[in-house]
């Protein structure tokens, strides 16, 4: 699969992600969107993630900059779990072992197959103080090897003005669960 935008594609989203950047300003304070936009047009491929990461819900915004390594970190910046990245288990073990009712996808596979990672609980609870995010749904994050081994992986929610982090079988799926990525460029 060809990961480049058309001059169309690349022109309509950097335009969603300018217009995300200025209304979002608290995300970033003391970023420059010019500078951002240089970064991205010099790297098509992470303009081809960020794309797949806005198709499928994600509304992905500039979280931070990473002055050792230079990178601007985005993250899946949408009010709830993305539409579009729903309905999954954890991984592809997860998948297998399902006999019945398989969902379409697993997490880990969709985040790759786009250039993005799963966020870090770390992470989740980054974004979540910069706004309100899945008061309604919840978001597969990264689960250690250990607790994998078992079965096991996790999730996260914002419930009661409160970020949860829970564990559920890695095999299970909910209409209200997704995943957030996390893209460097």
């Amino acid at each position: 699969m060809k990961k480049e935008l058309s001059p169309k594609q690349r022109e309509e989203l950097l335009r969603a992600l300018k217009s995300r950047f200025e209304k979002n300003i608290n995300r970033h304070k003391g970023l420059e969107w010019t500078k951002v936009q240089t970064k991205l047009e010099a790297n098509t491929e992470k303009l081809w993630s960020l794309n797949e990461m806005e198709r499928t819900g994600g509304e992905p915004d500039v979280v931070e900059f990473d002055k050792r390594t230079g990178e601007y970190i985005f993250y899946d910046c949408s009010a709830e779990s993305p539409k579009g990245r729903r309905s999954v288990c954890y991984d592809r073990q997860a998948l297998e072992s399902r006999k019945e009712h398989k969902p379409k996808n697993n997490a880990i596979d969709m985040a790759a197959a786009i250039g993005v990672e799963l966020l870090s609980e770390e992470q989740y609870r980054e974004l979540q103080k910069l706004g309100d995010f899945d008061t309604k749904t919840s978001s597969w994050i990264i689960t250690r090897a250990d607790i994998r081994k078992l079965g096991g992986a996790l999730f996260c929610d914002r419930r009661y003005d409160t970020v949860f982090a829970y564990h559920n079988g890695a095999d299970s799926y909910y209409a209200a669960r997704g995943f957030r990525g996390s893209l460097r460029v």
